[in-house]
C-alpha cells in the first residue's frame, strides 16, 4: 500500500520513496520517509501515535495528516495513552471543535476505544509493543483479523500502512531508496524477528521473513540478496 499523496484518479503513481525524492530535505514527506517511515518503534505511546494518525488518513491524504501532526499531539496529550483513555464527553466535546485536527466522531470516539484497549494489553502483556511482537510472523490477512477483534476503526488499509511503517510488514521502502539500509540496520521485526534460512542454489545462504510463503520465498531472496541474482553470461 502506498501512501495517498493526491487524487486517487492520478494515473501510475510514483511509489512514495520516488515521490520523496523530489521534494526538498527540509519538507515535511522527507523527513517522515528518512526518519520513521519502516522504522521500529519501541514507545507504546508513539505506537499508538502512529496508529491514531494512520486512522486519521482514511479518506485524506497523508500530506493532510502530517502537517496536522503537531496539532494531534498538542490536542491528545502528547498521546499518553493512559490520558486519552479516561477522555468523557468533555474530552470528546473538546476534540470535535479544535480546528486543528480531524473532527470526524467516529474517529476520535475510536482513538479513545483503542486507548483504552491498548491498556487492556499492556496489563495482559507487559506493553503494547510485546502484544505486537508476540504475533510477528502473522501475514498481512492474519493481522488485520486481529487488529479487528482488537481495536477500532482498523480497516484492512489501516491495519497495512500501520505495520509497515512501524516495521511489522516487509519494508515499504523500494529496495533502491536510500532509506532502505537504514531500515535493515535499525533491526525491524519483519527482519529480525521472522527470519529462516534458505539454501538456494550456488549454496548461498538468503534470509526470508515467515511471512513470506511457498513459490515467493525464492523471488524474495533472488530480489533481495544480490548474489541470488542470475550472472550474466559471457558474449561468445
Amino acid at each position: 500500500m502506498e501512501k495517498i499523496l493526491y487524487k486517487k484518479t492520478q494515473p501510475q503513481k510514483p511509489s512514495y520513496c520516488s515521490y520523496v525524492e523530489t521534494l526538498p530535505k527540509d519538507n515535511i514527506h522527507r523527513a517522515y520517509h528518512d526518519t520513521s517511515y519502516g522504522f521500529p518503534i519501541n514507545n507504546d505511546n508513539e505506537l499508538f501515535e502512529r496508529l491514531v494518525l494512520e486512522i486519521n488518513q482514511a479518506g485524506l491524504s497523508w500530506d493532510t495528516i502530517l502537517r496536522k501532526q503537531r496539532n494531534f499531539r498538542k490536542a491528545f496529550n502528547k498521546f499518553n495513552i493512559k490520558k486519552v483513555a479516561s477522555y468523557d464527553d468533555k474530552e470528546q466535546k473538546r476534540l470535535l471543535s479544535d480546528i486543528g485536527i480531524i473532527r470526524n466522531r467516529l474517529k476520535i470516539e475510536a482513538v479513545i476505544y483503542n486507548a483504552n484497549a491498548i491498556q487492556k494489553l499492556q496489563r495482559e502483556h507487559g506493553s503494547f509493543k510485546m502484544w505486537l511482537d508476540l504475533h510477528y510472523s502473522k501475514t498481512k490477512e492474519e493481522w488485520i483479523k486481529i487488529f479487528k477483534e482488537t481495536f477500532k476503526f482498523t480497516g484492512g488499509e489501516i491495519v497495512n500502512e500501520f505495520l509497515q511503517s512501524t516495521g511489522y510488514l516487509l519494508n515499504p521502502h523500494d529496495t533502491r531508496c536510500p532509506i532502505y539500509k537504514k531500515v535493515i540496520k535499525s533491526k525491524p521485526a519483519w527482519y529480525t524477528y521472522s527470519m529462516k534460512i534458505i539454501k538456494p542454489k550456488r549454496n548461498v545462504k538468503a534470509l526470508v521473513p515467515m511471512q513470506v510463503k511457498g513459490d515467493k520465498k525464492r523471488e524474495f531472496a533472488v530480489k533481495h540478496h544480490p548474489d541470488l541474482k542470475p550472472k550474466n553470461k559471457r558474449a561468445k
